[in-house]
């Protein structure tokens, strides 16, 4: 269904109300400007800068020209949290050739970068935001060299199809020991570089999302769902173990893949797509009792199923259902988890598609309890300053389009970043690699 973009309260209202969905909706979004205690940390509000890569290191892993002016960027945008990108712990596990990479080698490249972050959000903003370093391993989908190189944990033939990738490509569990201890490693570069946290990333199919649906995988990263958590729930302790007692330890988790049993992780075994919130309920209690104090919730497959992920107007495809219908269900999704583990700090997602409102629903639904962060990803490309519009009370002026031009660039293997409002510098990454000009 093609879906039309949310402008106001009205086309919100009539959004809902064609979906026969009901999601909260507040005037005042003064919560939004609240701090939140994480641990022994302080978040200056509740607006969270998600995760966005641009695929702009250096050959080396370290943040580029265009890294550094995207933090400038976001920085000066006002957020309580930057959560900054994807950070390979393995030059193997790196998605592109160009993806951040933090190794001994180039740390003080990151202590600068982590330094210019905050000097340049305390003397626009008069405050310090955190930063949440996420670690990443991109499991099938790394690129190391610019061509695929896929890790797996298991062979899955809703991607593969015709096409299985070779059982070489299957990661031993030694492997995985490996992996564990690269993202602990990952996790103590990241306090030395000055970061307020790690995220041990376990979203959107790679390596260690992947592993939660290792239903019939064997050996100790398989079958059970003790196994298919190890990589996580180790990684998360042994960084919790290696780090001050003040260092925050996160994870960014799918808890919802959309796919059928046993390919997909938080889905029913007997009704197919279908959420069932059993599972990663479970193992949000396991990394709380592991020390982790911050989740940050998301769903789906950026590569292949992005409805769910990120709710559209524009894609690759024509989604059975209309975006508003996606917004609700990583909503409602984590205002469950929450509900279940109301001790744990909950980050939400998928809120760009409601533009000029998002604010209002996510004020609404902090209010409600369903959460306590707003996450804003493709909307910090369109409008970097969106926390600050927000914050002062004046409204948002530049709205994401969801028009996955940004993701198109990415896919093409260019630097994302948006062409609709910052041409000058996207619009010919834009033409170059996604109309061949």
């Amino acid at each position: 269904m093609a879906g039309k973009l949310i402008t106001d309260k009205k086309s919100f209202d009539f959004a809902c109300e064609n979906s026969n969905i009901s999601l909260p909706y507040l005037e005042d979004t003064k919560v939004l400007g609240e701090s939140v205690k994480i641990g022994k940390r302080l978040a200056p509000n509740r607006i969270v800068y998600q995760a966005m890569e641009g695929c702009d290191g250096t050959s080396g892993g370290s943040p580029d020209e265009l890294t550094k002016r995207r933090y400038a960027r976001f920085a000066r945008g006002g957020a309580g949290i930057i959560w900054f990108e994807a950070t390979a712990v393995m030059r193997e596990g790196r998605a592109n050739p160009r993806q951040l990479y933090i190794n001994d080698k180039n740390l003080d490249d990151f202590k600068r970068e982590v330094e210019q972050i905050k000097e340049i959000c305390i003397s626009e903003n008069g405050y310090e935001p955190l930063v949440i370093m996420q670690a990443t391993h991109s499991g099938r989908y790394s690129k190391p060299e610019g061509t695929p190189a896929p890790l797996i944990a298991y062979n899955n033939p809703i991607f593969e199809k015709d096409n299985p990738i070779s059982e070489d490509r299957i990661v031993s569990d030694n492997y995985l020991d490996d992996v564990r201890e690269a993202l602990i490693k990952g996790a103590i570069l990241a306090e030395k570089a000055g970061f307020d946290g790690v995220d041990i990333k376990c979203c959107h199919r790679y390596l260690n999302s992947e592993l939660l649906s290792a239903y019939n995988r064997e050996g100790r990263y398989g079958g059970s769902f003790v196994n298919r958590t190890r990589l996580l729930r180790e990684s998360v302790s042994g960084a919790v173990a290696n780090t001050s007692s003040d260092f925050i330890v996160s994870t960014r988790l799918n808890v919802y893949d959309g796919f059928p049993y046993p390919y997909g992780f938080g889905v029913s075994k007997d009704k197919g797509i279908e959420f069932d919130n059993t599972e990663p309920i479970e193992l949000i209690k396991e990394l709380k009792l592991n020390g982790v104090n911050l989740v940050n919730i998301t769903m789906g497959n950026p590569y292949f199923n992005p409805h769910v992920n990120r709710p559209f107007v524009k894609g690759g495809y024509e989604p059975d259902e209309e975006p508003i219908e996606g917004v609700f269900r990583m909503l409602d999704g984590i205002r469950q988890i929450k509900q279940a583990v109301p001790d744990i700090a909950v980050i939400s997602s998928g809120i760009s598609y409601l533009g000029n409102v998002s604010a209002n629903v996510v004020a609404a639904c902090i209010e409600k309890g369903w959460f306590d962060f707003a996450g804003y990803g493709r909307m910090t490309f369109a409008n970097p300053n969106v926390a600050k519009e927000i914050l002062s009370g004046q409204g948002i002026s530049k709205t994401c389009l969801t028009c996955s031009k940004c993701t198109e660039i990415m896919r093409a293997g260019g630097t994302p970043g948006c062409p609709i409002y910052d041409k000058e510098t996207y619009m010919p990454l834009y033409n170059k690699y996604c109309k061949g000009e």
